[in-house]
């Protein structure tokens, strides 16, 4: 038998955070803490490890942006879920260059919720169905030029794994490849796109609907 999915919730609104932790119970998620800011959150998952994380964008202190961006940058890639009640152009784009791994509007349906938790734990990435004009916009003046060539599974893999922020390291861990094989698919993958690093590499390839 499977074991349930352990998440942890972040939301500054105790009423929500009740809300979701109901909805997800019964959705058969575990709920292993929830916290009310980015910061709780850092500092209790370092001894709480999930599966997947659930956080709100807008909290006072720090907000769901700035929590990932800290995650990332301490070598955590639990796969990431923002929520916020806001449909803003611009946060998608935001949220792929932090780091998530999934995008939801707090009105998303319960199993809509389910399913992207259990993608995103399965390595999947729900920033592709989101708005992409903000990202079109931003490369249209600049680079709008198709890929020089077609992309192959593995390659698609690497790009999704860019665009949660992990590592060369821990994709080459994620996908049972040598280090160096990992750094090799990534030139070969900025080539294609015509691109110079990694977060230009992602966001065309998100314009493209590569991924």
């Amino acid at each position: 038998m499977t074991a349930p999915l352990r998440v942890a919730l972040a939301d500054d609104q105790a009423l929500v955070r009740a809300g979701l932790r109901a909805l997800l119970e019964n959705l058969g998620v575990v709920v292993a803490f929830e916290v009310d800011d980015g910061e709780a959150l850092l500092a209790q998952l370092a001894e709480t490890p999930v599966d997947v994380i659930l956080s709100d964008i807008r909290m006072p202190g720090m907000d769901g942006i700035a929590m990932l961006r800290r995650l990332r940058e301490r070598g955590d890639a639990t796969p990431t879920l923002l929520l916020t009640t806001f449909d803003d152009d611009d946060l998608p784009l935001r949220a792929a260059e932090a780091g998530a791994q999934g995008f939801l509007l707090k009105d998303a349906a319960p199993e809509d919720l389910r399913d992207a938790i259990g993608r995103v734990a399965a390595g999947d990435s729900l920033l592709q169905p989101v708005s992409t004009d903000p990202v079109r916009a931003r490369f249209r003046f600049r680079d709008d030029a198709p890929p020089v060539d077609t992309f192959n599974e593995r390659e698609v893999a690497i790009l999704r794994l860019l665009a949660g922020g992990y590592s060369n390291r821990e994709i080459a861990r994620s996908l049972f490849l040598a280090e160096g094989t990992v750094k090799n698919y990534v030139s070969v993958i900025l080539d294609k796109l015509g691109t110079r690093d990694r977060t230009r590499a992602v966001l065309k390839a998100i314009t493209l609907r590569v991924i």
